[in-house]
């Protein structure tokens, strides 16, 4: 009976709490969609609207339809960009996700000192993109200059240099993912596999890979947004050298990113070419958008409902 009125209570309680909040919810949604709209909606809206304009400043522009996504996609820089991001995007999605796949299993191993291992290989992700990209440049840099060459003049050297320096900075990031996702495996099922003579490799690729496919479909989104977002460490470690001089007369940075065309179309010597820098700025949108969904999509099908 004494348990019955304390459970009446504490219903009755929690219903004078919930009625006034639910009568108020606009009070408290309020700041966050104030925020939001300000920070997000208006500026992506203002952006879309400024890219059918031709424009110096925001407050004088003037409306001239494709036009800007017609001057992008005839950009020789602009094109170039989006295959070498492509092909960086592929190569970094590989090797980031393979590498603190194998780094994650082996420390959920029970080797000694696996905490340490996992604290060192997550403080790069730590330190910023520009202070990384200039630390590895010098880096690069001093190793090449032994053999009369640098980064900045070869673009197999930058593309490289690129990857290395991504590997290093987000697979401890990546690992800790994969170490969750690896934790969560039900041992019960790890145990089945054992009784049942099934070795390490064939527990690796039946059991272990489709229970950790939801830490996958993760890490893979990350790599592959962070690939295409790129910014900071390509501006710090190449700037887009070296360049290339096409018949035309127009200038392509060899190792610049889409982010980074995107930057220097629109505060490049060239002020009237701001309008095709929103422009490319919405193209690269919708192109990070439908290929983030895409591989959502793909991966999600494959993980295992446990």
């Amino acid at each position: 009976m004494k348990k019955k009125k304390i459970h009446d209570s504490a219903t009755v309680n929690s219903k004078l709490i919930r009625k006034p909040i639910e009568r108020c919810f606009l009070v408290f949604l309020a700041p966050t969609l104030a925020a939001f709209t300000i920070g997000f909606v208006y500026p992506f809206l203002k952006g879309f609207y400024l890219s059918f304009c031709k424009f110096q400043t925001t407050s004088n522009a003037t409306f001239v339809g494709i036009q800007n996504y017609i001057n992008a996609m005839n950009d020789p820089s602009f094109t170039h960009a989006f295959w070498y991001t492509a092909l960086y995007a592929i190569v970094s999605l590989l090797l980031i996700n393979v590498i603190a796949f194998v780094i994650a299993y082996f420390l959920t191993q029970g080797i000694k000192g696996a905490n340490i291992f996992r604290t060192v290989f997550f403080m790069p992700n730590l330190i910023g993109g520009i202070v990384l990209g200039y630390i590895w440049s010098m880096i690069f840099n001093g190793i090449l200059s032994r053999y009369g060459t640098s980064i900045l003049m070869e673009t197999k050297y930058g593309f490289w240099g690129l990857i290395i320096l991504m590997c290093w900075q987000q697979i401890g990031y990546m690992m800790i993912i994969y170490i969750a996702g690896l934790q969560a495996i039900p041992q019960d099922m790890m145990e089945a596999a054992k009784i049942d003579g099934a070795n390490r490799i064939q527990t690796l690729f039946h059991i272990t890979i489709p229970n950790v496919m939801p830490s996958i479909t993760i890490c893979m989104f990350l790599s592959l947004t962070n690939a295409f977002k790129l910014f900071d460490q390509n501006l710090a470690l190449t700037g887009g050298q070296p360049y290339n001089f096409l018949p035309g007369g127009e200038v392509v940075r060899t190792t610049e990113m889409l982010a980074l065309n995107i930057y220097n179309t629109f505060y490049g010597q060239n002020t009237s070419a701001r309008g095709t820098a929103q422009a490319k700025a919405v193209i690269f949108f919708i192109l990070v958008a439908a290929i983030s969904i895409a591989q959502l999509s793909a991966t999600r099908k494959k993980e295992v409902q446990q």
